[in-house]
């Protein structure tokens, strides 16, 4: 399970670590790809297995099911912890996602999502003013 919010650095290969703790769960790599709001989302080699059969399951005939699978699976990056932890984030991952030095990598159950920093605490700073509103819809899901 990945959760919580840590603060790295991308240097100029391109290269961010993952936070020691959740390095043992990754032992044949990643996968990193576009996810939603401009952040990057990082799957363990199993889940992302779980995320692209659904994926690939989707109805080829409707436009929208079509545009998430390749957002999704076109923009997939393989890729392996080198020995100091770290993960290489692709140029267009990086420019998808706004990423300069600065980046957040944030644990969300089954994924690692990396923000970059200033969008982050923008994001985060309306989803804490809009909180009690948030948690009144979430009723409907049963939380």
């Amino acid at each position: 399970m990945f959760i919580g919010e840590y603060t790295y650095n991308i240097d100029n290969k391109g290269r961010i670590s993952i936070p020691a703790k959740f390095r043992e769960q990754m032992p044949d790599g990643v996968v990193i790809t576009r996810g939603l709001d401009h952040c990057l989302w990082i799957y363990t080699k199993d889940e992302w297995s779980k995320i692209a059969a659904k994926l690939a399951a989707l109805p080829i005939s409707q436009k929208k099911s079509r545009a998430f699978a390749r957002l999704m699976l076109a923009g997939a990056w393989d890729c392996e912890l080198d020995k100091q932890g770290r993960i290489m984030v692709p140029d267009y991952l990086q420019t998808y996602a706004h990423l300069n030095k600065n980046a957040i990598i944030a644990g969300l159950y089954n994924r690692l999502e990396i923000w970059n920093e200033d969008v982050w605490q923008e994001y985060k700073a309306q989803t804490e003013a809009a909180s009690d509103d948030i948690a009144e819809s979430m009723a409907d899901l049963g939380i």
